[in-house]
């Protein structure tokens, strides 16, 4: 099948920069690469500045694929959070990649609504929570869940037993940081004062200024790091924050699974369909108990750190893009 995946986000199959993409650049380049290896002819558009080419996969700028001058014929579309591609093609079967919420508003502004009426449209949703917060005056032909895969970077991680007393925040905004920083000094730190607080994902700017204030209480940021990085430093530490707010999926939880981290978070929003309290993580109603939590978890032994370890590891297997690809191929056939 010939199939195009319109990703409008500033990347290209050559950028040096490939570990640092965000997470629907690398779910749109990880599917597109397995498929292709499958023998699917892919495209791939991207805000790239010239078409490049590997084997079965495409690499097309924007300006290529928003024509109706373009001659190539794809069976299928699917695109990211954005619609406007639809109205450019007439034939191929037509999927809406939801990987965020779609506000009333702003779709009428942008005239997406139009776009979503004027097309048979299949909506994939990455989560449960997502399909059920979305508006039901979106007539989508068809709705369907099937969740974000780990990228290659967390895939046959090697399980490790000897870690550092380190607690890992690496969602990529700051909603809840001060909170969890003001509650790390307060209440975490005097009780464990050899344990670490490592911040990924948030710019050290913002927290340039203070940064000599809050490494006293042992908290480190390091903004954004490759995914290498990331898995290196996931492998060697305890645990990992994920609030929950605003999580459509929260892929940085599944990550941190994947090496072995429990995740620590409110349960809300996505994170309530990914963790499983005293399983694969631990499920607090507020800071107050999010701070016991913690303190109890930094002072388990061996025994019990391994169990959680293990549960981590092996309920991220679940999503490998190799058993996630089926629900994919189920839906392009």
């Amino acid at each position: 099948m010939n199939i195009l995946f319109y990703c409008p986000f500033n990347f290209d199959l050559k950028s040096k920069s490939l570990n640092h993409l965000g997470g629907i650049e690398t779910l749109n380049l990880g599917l597109s690469r397995l498929l292709a290896d499958k023998g699917h002819k892919i495209f791939l558009s991207t805000k790239c500045k010239k078409i490049t080419k590997r084997k079965n996969l495409t690499n097309l700028p924007i300006d290529k694929v928003l024509t109706k001058n373009n001659k190539t014929r794809f069976d299928y579309i699917i695109s990211s959070n954005d619609t406007q591609i639809f109205d450019f093609y007439k034939l191929p079967k037509k999927i809406f990649w939801m990987h965020n919420t779609l506000a009333i508003e702003k779709a009428i502004r942008k005239k997406k609504l139009l776009t979503l009426i004027r097309n048979k449209i299949t909506a994939v949703f990455v989560s449960k929570y997502l399909k059920n917060i979305t508006s039901k005056i979106y007539l989508f032909n068809k709705k369907i869940v099937i969740p974000n895969f780990l990228s290659k970077e967390f895939n046959k991680i090697k399980i490790n037993y000897k870690r550092k007393k380190i607690i890992i925040w690496s969602v990529q905004r700051n909603r809840g940081l001060q909170e969890t920083l003001d509650m790390w000094i307060k209440s975490v730190y005097p009780t464990n004062k050899d344990a670490m607080f490592y911040v990924f994902g948030i710019s050290k700017n913002d927290y340039s200024k203070k940064m000599s204030f809050y490494k006293k209480y042992n908290i480190f940021f390091f903004g954004r790091v490759s995914k290498i990085k990331l898995r290196n430093v996931y492998s060697e530490s305890l645990g990992m924050i994920c609030l929950g707010y605003d999580e459509t999926f929260c892929l940085n939880a599944l990550e941190g699974n994947s090496c072995g981290l429990p995740v620590f978070t409110f349960g809300k929003t996505a994170l309530n369909e990914l963790i499983q309290d005293k399983n694969n993580g631990m499920i607090s109603n507020d800071f107050s108990q999010l701070a016991f939590n913690l303190n109890k978890f930094l002072n388990y032994n061996l025994t019990i750190r391994k169990r959680y370890i293990i549960n981590s590891f092996n309920y991220s297997k679940k999503f490998t893009l190799d058993k996630i690809i089926n629900h994919w191929i189920k839906l392009l056939k």
